[in-house]
C-alpha cells in the first residue's frame, strides 16, 4: 500500500520508515512533488496533524497522514507543546530549541515532561487519529548526538539514556512517534 506521510522533515521520514518496515510504500512530500510549506496554524497537535493530512488529500487525492509532536514541560506549565518546533523562533534550528529549553529550565527542580505525537490517517475518504505519548524528564545538559530535536535533552521514565544516546531500534519501540505509528500500522493491517 501506498501512503503519503505530510512532511518535508528527511529525520521524520527515515523514522516513520524503519517503524512502518515494508508493509508500505512511504513517500513523503518531496516525491510528490509538493514544496509548499503546510500551515500549522492550529493551537492544538490534534488540529495541526488534521490540517496537514487534509491539505495533501486535498491536493493530491492520496491516502495520506501527517504527525504533529510536542513537548509539554510541567515548569514551563505545558510549554513549548504545539510550538515546540518553533520555540525559539521562527526559523530556528533544533540546537536553538533545546538551547533555549535548558535555558529556561535553569533552577528548575520539577524536570518532568513528556513528548505527544498525534498522526491524522485519511484514507478512502474517512479521517482517523491515533496518539503516542512518553513521559520522561529534561536533563540539565545535552546527552549523545543520534536523533534530532529535543532528544538529546529528553529522558524517558524508567531508562538512563536520553533518545539521543539510545539507538534508532530502542528509541522507535519505546518514542512518541514510534507508539503513534504502531497504532496506525495496527490499524492498517486490518482496514
Amino acid at each position: 500500500m501506498e501512503l503519503i506521510f505530510a512532511t518535508h522533515n528527511q529525520h521524520k521520514t527515515i523514522e516513520a520508515i524503519e517503524i512502518l518496515g515494508e508493509t508500505f510504500q512511504l513517500k513523503n512530500l518531496k516525491d510528490i512533488g509538493c514544496l509548499t510549506e503546510i500551515p500549522e496554524t492550529a493551537d492544538t497537535l490534534m488540529g495541526n496533524a488534521l490540517q496537514k493530512a487534509r491539505y495533501v488529500h486535498e491536493h493530491y487525492h492520496c491516502n495520506c497522514f501527517a504527525d504533529d509532536t510536542g513537548l509539554e514541560v510541567e515548569a514551563l506549565d505545558g510549554r513549548p507543546g504545539v510550538y515546540s518546533a518553533r520555540f525559539a523562533g521562527e526559523h530556528c534550528s533544533y540546537q536553538d530549541n533545546v538551547d533555549k529549553l535548558l535555558r529556561e529550565m535553569e533552577g528548575k527542580t520539577n524536570r518532568n515532561a513528556c513528548f505527544k505525537t498525534v498522526v491524522a490517517l485519511i484514507i478512502d475518504d474517512k479521517e482517523y487519529l491515533f496518539e503516542g505519548r512518553v513521559d520522561g524528564y529534561i536533563v540539565e545538559q545535552q546527552r549523545g548526538t543520534a536523533g534530532f530535536g529535543y532528544d538529546p535533552v529528553f529522558l524517558p521514565k524508567g531508562f538512563d539514556k536520553t533518545f539521543a544516546e539510545m539507538g534508532d531500534e530502542d528509541k522507535n519501540a519505546i518514542s512518541h512517534r514510534g507508539r503513534a505509528m504502531r497504532k496506525l500500522v495496527d490499524f492498517l493491517k486490518k482496514y
